[in-house]
Protein backbone atom coordinates (compact mmCIF):
# COMPACT_ATOMS: atom_id res chain seq x y z
CA UNK A 1 0.00 0.00 0.00
CA UNK A 2 1.13 3.31 -1.27
CA UNK A 3 2.16 6.22 1.72
CA UNK A 4 -0.10 9.05 1.68
CA UNK A 5 0.01 12.44 3.10
CA UNK A 6 -1.87 12.14 5.87
CA UNK A 7 0.69 9.04 6.83
CA UNK A 8 3.67 11.45 6.23
CA UNK A 9 2.22 14.40 8.66
CA UNK A 10 0.83 11.75 11.44
CA UNK A 11 4.29 10.67 11.88
CA UNK A 12 5.77 14.22 11.73
CA UNK A 13 3.62 14.83 14.59
CA UNK A 14 5.69 12.82 16.37
CA UNK A 15 8.69 15.02 16.21
CA UNK A 16 8.54 17.05 19.26
CA UNK A 17 10.07 20.55 19.73
CA UNK A 18 11.17 22.55 22.80
CA UNK A 19 8.10 23.68 24.96
CA UNK A 20 5.87 20.29 24.26
CA UNK A 21 4.78 21.16 20.36
CA UNK A 22 5.77 18.95 17.30
CA UNK A 23 6.48 20.20 13.81
CA UNK A 24 3.09 19.75 12.64
CA UNK A 25 1.84 21.11 15.51
CA UNK A 26 3.37 24.95 14.89
CA UNK A 27 2.35 24.38 11.38
CA UNK A 28 6.31 24.09 9.94
CA UNK A 29 5.89 21.56 7.31
CA UNK A 30 4.91 22.85 3.77
CA UNK A 31 5.07 21.33 0.62
CA UNK A 32 4.95 17.40 1.31
CA UNK A 33 5.57 15.75 -2.08
CA UNK A 34 4.92 12.19 -2.58
CA UNK A 35 6.48 10.21 -5.47
CA UNK A 36 5.88 6.19 -5.44
CA UNK A 37 8.31 5.61 -2.80
CA UNK A 38 9.91 8.61 -2.13
CA UNK A 39 8.95 11.57 0.21
CA UNK A 40 9.89 15.27 0.28
CA UNK A 41 8.98 17.43 2.13
CA UNK A 42 10.24 21.53 3.75
CA UNK A 43 10.24 22.17 7.52
CA UNK A 44 9.81 26.33 7.62
CA UNK A 45 10.91 27.47 10.69
CA UNK A 46 9.60 31.31 11.81
CA UNK A 47 13.08 32.67 11.42
CA UNK A 48 16.75 32.42 9.93
CA UNK A 49 17.68 32.31 14.05
CA UNK A 50 15.64 29.48 14.21
CA UNK A 51 16.63 27.54 11.15
CA UNK A 52 20.38 27.43 12.56
CA UNK A 53 19.13 25.54 15.54
CA UNK A 54 16.48 22.97 13.97
CA UNK A 55 19.05 20.40 11.93
CA UNK A 56 18.54 17.70 14.24
CA UNK A 57 14.65 18.30 14.28
CA UNK A 58 15.16 18.21 10.09
CA UNK A 59 16.86 14.88 10.67
CA UNK A 60 14.62 13.25 13.25
CA UNK A 61 12.10 14.07 10.72
CA UNK A 62 13.45 12.78 7.61
CA UNK A 63 13.75 9.38 10.21
CA UNK A 64 10.41 9.41 11.61
CA UNK A 65 9.11 9.29 7.80
CA UNK A 66 11.64 6.58 6.52
CA UNK A 67 10.14 4.14 9.06
CA UNK A 68 6.34 4.56 7.28
CA UNK A 69 5.77 1.11 5.15
CA UNK A 70 6.55 1.78 1.21
CA UNK A 71 9.04 4.63 1.83
CA UNK A 72 12.63 4.32 0.84
CA UNK A 73 13.76 7.56 0.40
CA UNK A 74 12.97 10.92 2.51
CA UNK A 75 14.52 14.21 2.09
CA UNK A 76 13.43 17.11 4.08
CA UNK A 77 14.84 20.46 3.14
CA UNK A 78 15.32 23.62 5.86
CA UNK A 79 13.99 26.96 5.55
CA UNK A 80 13.40 29.87 7.33
CA UNK A 81 10.16 32.29 6.95
CA UNK A 82 11.04 35.69 7.62
CA UNK A 83 9.20 39.00 8.18
CA UNK A 84 9.45 40.70 3.77
CA UNK A 85 11.90 42.90 3.61
CA UNK A 86 10.36 46.51 3.70
CA UNK A 87 11.34 48.19 0.36
CA UNK A 88 12.81 51.44 1.33
CA UNK A 89 10.28 54.62 0.91
CA UNK A 90 10.51 56.25 -2.82
CA UNK A 91 13.48 58.83 -2.52
CA UNK A 92 11.69 62.17 -3.54
CA UNK A 93 13.91 64.96 -3.64
CA UNK A 94 12.74 67.98 -4.34
CA UNK A 95 15.26 71.26 -5.61
CA UNK A 96 17.92 70.64 -8.55
CA UNK A 97 18.48 72.31 -11.72
CA UNK A 98 15.18 72.35 -13.73
CA UNK A 99 14.59 70.14 -16.81
CA UNK A 100 14.53 71.62 -20.45
CA UNK A 101 10.81 72.04 -21.31
CA UNK A 102 10.06 73.10 -24.82
CA UNK A 103 7.70 75.99 -23.42
CA UNK A 104 5.00 77.34 -21.00
CA UNK A 105 3.39 74.38 -19.23
CA UNK A 106 0.04 73.63 -17.19
CA UNK A 107 -0.56 71.24 -14.92
CA UNK A 108 -3.52 69.01 -16.63
CA UNK A 109 -6.15 68.94 -15.79
CA UNK A 110 -5.65 72.82 -14.42
CA UNK A 111 -8.38 75.08 -15.87
CA UNK A 112 -6.37 78.76 -14.45
CA UNK A 113 -3.19 79.84 -12.89
CA UNK A 114 -3.53 82.98 -11.23
CA UNK A 115 -0.20 84.45 -9.50
CA UNK A 116 -0.62 86.25 -6.36
CA UNK A 117 2.27 88.56 -6.10
CA UNK A 118 3.72 91.42 -4.03
CA UNK A 119 6.45 94.13 -4.24
CA UNK A 120 8.12 93.20 -1.02
CA UNK A 121 7.09 91.34 2.36
CA UNK A 122 4.80 91.92 4.71
CA UNK A 123 1.83 93.21 3.70
CA UNK A 124 -0.43 90.15 3.85
CA UNK A 125 0.02 88.49 0.94
CA UNK A 126 -0.01 84.96 2.09
CA UNK A 127 -2.86 85.66 4.60
CA UNK A 128 -4.80 86.84 1.45
CA UNK A 129 -3.63 84.04 -0.82
CA UNK A 130 -4.90 81.32 2.06
CA UNK A 131 -8.50 83.26 2.68
CA UNK A 132 -8.80 83.70 -1.32
CA UNK A 133 -8.52 80.10 -1.78
CA UNK A 134 -11.13 79.44 1.43
CA UNK A 135 -13.60 81.37 -0.43
CA UNK A 136 -13.06 80.00 -3.97
CA UNK A 137 -13.63 76.76 -2.45
CA UNK A 138 -16.51 77.62 -0.37
CA UNK A 139 -18.09 79.15 -3.33
CA UNK A 140 -18.11 75.78 -5.07
CA UNK A 141 -15.00 76.18 -7.27
CA UNK A 142 -12.05 73.17 -7.17
CA UNK A 143 -9.32 74.84 -6.04
CA UNK A 144 -5.13 74.85 -5.31
CA UNK A 145 -3.00 76.47 -3.38
CA UNK A 146 0.78 76.12 -4.19
CA UNK A 147 3.11 77.80 -1.62
CA UNK A 148 6.05 79.03 -4.13
CA UNK A 149 7.26 81.00 -1.38
CA UNK A 150 10.53 78.51 -1.50
CA UNK A 151 12.16 80.38 1.56
CA UNK A 152 9.35 81.49 3.59
CA UNK A 153 6.47 78.56 3.42
CA UNK A 154 3.24 79.93 5.30
CA UNK A 155 0.69 77.72 4.19
CA UNK A 156 1.05 74.78 5.98
CA UNK A 157 0.84 77.08 9.38
CA UNK A 158 -2.30 79.10 8.09
CA UNK A 159 -3.96 75.61 6.53
CA UNK A 160 -2.96 73.64 9.48
CA UNK A 161 -1.22 71.15 7.91
CA UNK A 162 2.05 69.47 9.12
CA UNK A 163 1.97 66.77 6.96
CA UNK A 164 4.84 64.95 4.43
CA UNK A 165 3.38 64.38 0.99
CA UNK A 166 3.41 61.00 -0.43
CA UNK A 167 5.00 59.60 -3.59
CA UNK A 168 3.95 56.09 -4.81
CA UNK A 169 7.27 55.80 -7.37
CA UNK A 170 9.94 59.04 -6.17
CA UNK A 171 8.44 60.93 -8.71
CA UNK A 172 4.75 61.81 -8.74
CA UNK A 173 3.60 63.59 -5.30
CA UNK A 174 0.52 63.12 -4.31
CA UNK A 175 -0.53 66.44 -2.70
CA UNK A 176 -2.20 67.14 0.78
CA UNK A 177 -6.18 68.94 1.59
CA UNK A 178 -7.47 71.12 3.95
CA UNK A 179 -10.75 72.96 4.66
CA UNK A 180 -12.04 72.41 0.39
CA UNK A 181 -8.54 73.06 -1.37
CA UNK A 182 -5.77 70.95 -2.78
CA UNK A 183 -2.43 72.27 -1.58
CA UNK A 184 1.51 71.87 -1.82
CA UNK A 185 4.48 73.64 -0.04
CA UNK A 186 8.25 73.28 0.33
CA UNK A 187 6.99 73.60 3.55
CA UNK A 188 5.79 70.37 3.66
CA UNK A 189 8.97 68.36 2.98
CA UNK A 190 11.40 70.52 5.35
CA UNK A 191 11.33 70.47 8.85
CA UNK A 192 9.98 73.85 10.70
CA UNK A 193 12.27 75.82 11.48
CA UNK A 194 14.82 74.57 9.44
CA UNK A 195 16.15 76.91 6.24
CA UNK A 196 16.18 76.50 2.80
CA UNK A 197 19.74 77.26 1.43
CA UNK A 198 19.71 77.39 -2.08
CA UNK A 199 20.47 79.09 -5.15
CA UNK A 200 18.17 80.32 -8.07
CA UNK A 201 18.68 76.90 -10.34
CA UNK A 202 17.27 74.68 -7.22
CA UNK A 203 14.48 77.29 -6.58
CA UNK A 204 13.56 77.38 -10.45
CA UNK A 205 13.92 73.23 -10.27
CA UNK A 206 11.48 72.60 -7.26
CA UNK A 207 9.15 74.85 -8.15
CA UNK A 208 9.06 72.96 -11.42
CA UNK A 209 8.56 70.00 -9.42
CA UNK A 210 5.74 71.11 -7.37
CA UNK A 211 4.04 72.20 -10.69
CA UNK A 212 4.80 69.83 -12.75
CA UNK A 213 4.81 66.35 -10.64
CA UNK A 214 2.44 67.44 -8.16
CA UNK A 215 -0.94 65.31 -8.98
CA UNK A 216 -3.31 68.25 -8.60
CA UNK A 217 -6.34 66.53 -10.38
CA UNK A 218 -9.07 68.25 -11.74
CA UNK A 219 -8.77 71.90 -10.49
CA UNK A 220 -10.74 75.14 -11.60
CA UNK A 221 -7.88 77.59 -10.42
CA UNK A 222 -4.72 77.13 -9.17
CA UNK A 223 -3.72 79.87 -6.96
CA UNK A 224 0.38 80.68 -6.75
CA UNK A 225 1.33 82.05 -3.33
CA UNK A 226 4.74 84.16 -4.66
CA UNK A 227 7.45 85.12 -2.38
CA UNK A 228 7.76 88.59 -2.19
CA UNK A 229 9.90 90.57 -4.66
CA UNK A 230 11.18 90.20 -8.63
CA UNK A 231 13.83 87.37 -8.44
CA UNK A 232 14.09 84.14 -9.75
CA UNK A 233 10.37 82.01 -8.82
CA UNK A 234 8.71 85.17 -10.62
CA UNK A 235 11.07 84.62 -13.60
CA UNK A 236 10.39 81.10 -13.65
CA UNK A 237 6.73 80.75 -13.10
CA UNK A 238 6.04 83.70 -15.64
CA UNK A 239 7.82 82.12 -18.31
CA UNK A 240 7.34 78.05 -18.13
CA UNK A 241 3.79 78.18 -16.84
CA UNK A 242 0.74 79.35 -18.61
CA UNK A 243 -0.10 81.47 -16.11
CA UNK A 244 -3.78 83.26 -16.43
CA UNK A 245 -2.79 86.34 -15.03
CA UNK A 246 -1.54 88.00 -11.43
CA UNK A 247 -3.32 89.38 -8.55
CA UNK A 248 -0.86 92.44 -6.92
CA UNK A 249 -1.24 92.69 -2.86
CA UNK A 250 -0.07 95.60 -1.32
CA UNK A 251 -0.61 97.67 1.73
CA UNK A 252 -2.15 101.55 1.15
CA UNK A 253 1.16 103.59 1.70
CA UNK A 254 3.44 104.95 0.33
CA UNK A 255 6.53 102.95 0.97
CA UNK A 256 4.59 99.57 -0.18
CA UNK A 257 3.54 100.82 -3.02
CA UNK A 258 6.94 101.68 -4.51
CA UNK A 259 7.30 98.03 -4.34
CA UNK A 260 4.25 96.61 -5.86
CA UNK A 261 4.72 99.48 -8.64
CA UNK A 262 8.16 97.09 -9.18
CA UNK A 263 5.88 93.75 -9.41
CA UNK A 264 3.36 95.80 -11.77
CA UNK A 265 6.43 96.54 -13.67
CA UNK A 266 7.82 92.58 -13.86
CA UNK A 267 4.30 91.54 -14.72
CA UNK A 268 4.36 93.62 -17.63
CA UNK A 269 7.69 92.70 -18.56
CA UNK A 270 7.19 88.84 -18.28
CA UNK A 271 3.83 90.09 -20.46
CA UNK A 272 1.50 88.41 -17.32
CA UNK A 273 -2.05 90.49 -17.11
CA UNK A 274 -2.58 91.84 -13.94
CA UNK A 275 -6.18 91.01 -13.24
CA UNK A 276 -6.05 93.43 -10.56
CA UNK A 277 -5.10 94.85 -7.25
CA UNK A 278 -6.26 94.25 -3.40
CA UNK A 279 -5.23 96.75 -1.06
CA UNK A 280 -4.79 94.84 2.42
CA UNK A 281 -4.86 96.49 5.91
CA UNK A 282 -6.63 99.17 4.59
CA UNK A 283 -7.77 100.37 7.47
CA UNK A 284 -8.08 99.38 11.29
CA UNK A 285 -11.85 99.54 13.08
CA UNK A 286 -11.70 99.71 17.00
CA UNK A 287 -13.21 96.60 18.50
CA UNK A 288 -14.24 99.00 21.25
CA UNK A 289 -15.84 101.88 19.98
CA UNK A 290 -16.33 101.00 16.37
CA UNK A 291 -13.82 103.90 15.21
CA UNK A 292 -12.12 103.67 11.99
CA UNK A 293 -8.34 104.22 12.02
CA UNK A 294 -6.24 104.34 8.35
CA UNK A 295 -2.95 103.05 10.64
CA UNK A 296 -1.25 102.72 6.53
CA UNK A 297 -3.54 105.41 5.07
CA UNK A 298 -5.98 104.85 2.75
CA UNK A 299 -7.14 104.47 -0.90
CA UNK A 300 -3.19 103.94 -2.33
CA UNK A 301 -3.85 101.01 -4.15
CA UNK A 302 -7.72 102.00 -5.34
CA UNK A 303 -5.51 104.83 -6.97
CA UNK A 304 -2.93 102.51 -8.37
CA UNK A 305 -5.29 100.78 -9.44
CA UNK A 306 -7.09 103.46 -11.51
CA UNK A 307 -4.27 104.94 -13.13
CA UNK A 308 -3.15 101.69 -14.49
CA UNK A 309 -6.72 100.80 -15.79
CA UNK A 310 -7.35 97.37 -13.80
CA UNK A 311 -9.92 96.37 -11.30
CA UNK A 312 -9.24 97.28 -7.19
CA UNK A 313 -10.39 93.54 -6.80
CA UNK A 314 -11.13 94.46 -2.96
CA UNK A 315 -9.88 96.20 0.41
CA UNK A 316 -9.41 94.33 3.49
CA UNK A 317 -8.94 95.99 6.91
CA UNK A 318 -6.17 94.82 9.29
CA UNK A 319 -8.18 92.49 11.95
CA UNK A 320 -6.59 90.98 14.73
CA UNK A 321 -9.31 87.49 14.63
CA UNK A 322 -7.55 86.88 10.79
CA UNK A 323 -3.99 87.22 12.48
CA UNK A 324 -5.45 84.59 14.97
CA UNK A 325 -6.75 82.25 12.35
CA UNK A 326 -4.02 82.25 10.19
CA UNK A 327 -1.97 81.08 13.18
CA UNK A 328 -4.65 78.82 13.76
CA UNK A 329 -4.28 76.73 11.15
CA UNK A 330 -7.92 77.80 9.90
CA UNK A 331 -8.45 80.21 7.48
CA UNK A 332 -10.80 83.34 8.62
CA UNK A 333 -12.71 83.25 5.36
CA UNK A 334 -13.70 79.49 6.57
CA UNK A 335 -16.48 81.13 8.92
CA UNK A 336 -18.85 83.40 8.55
CA UNK A 337 -18.01 86.54 10.13
CA UNK A 338 -17.32 89.92 8.28
CA UNK A 339 -14.03 89.14 7.21
CA UNK A 340 -14.99 85.96 5.50
CA UNK A 341 -17.76 88.09 3.39
CA UNK A 342 -15.15 90.17 2.96
CA UNK A 343 -13.10 87.46 1.44
CA UNK A 344 -16.25 85.94 -0.35
CA UNK A 345 -16.97 89.14 -1.88
CA UNK A 346 -13.61 89.52 -3.53
CA UNK A 347 -13.91 85.17 -4.54
CA UNK A 348 -17.56 86.07 -6.10
CA UNK A 349 -15.87 88.81 -8.42
CA UNK A 350 -13.20 86.46 -9.52
CA UNK A 351 -15.40 83.89 -10.69
CA UNK A 352 -18.05 86.51 -12.14
CA UNK A 353 -15.11 87.49 -14.08
CA UNK A 354 -13.78 84.52 -15.60
CA UNK A 355 -10.94 84.76 -13.63
CA UNK A 356 -10.85 81.80 -11.44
Amino acid sequence: MSVTKEDVLSALSRVGLPGGDTLVSRDMIRAVTINGDSVSFVVEAPTPEIATQMEGARKAAEAVVMELDGVSKVSAALTAHGPAAKAPPPNLKIGGHPKPQDGPTKPSGVQRILAIGSGKGGVGKSTVSSNLAVALAKQGRKVGLLDADIYGPSQPRMMGVNKRPASPDGKTIIPLHAHGVTLMSIGFMMEEGKAVVWRGPMLMGALQQMLGQVEWGELDVLLVDLPPGTGDVQLTLCTKSELTGAIVVSTPQDVALIDARKALDMFATLKTPVLGLIENMSMFVCPDCGSEHQIFGQGGVAAEADKMGVPLLGALPIDLDTRLAGDGGTPIAAGDSAMAQAYAKIAEGLIKGGMA
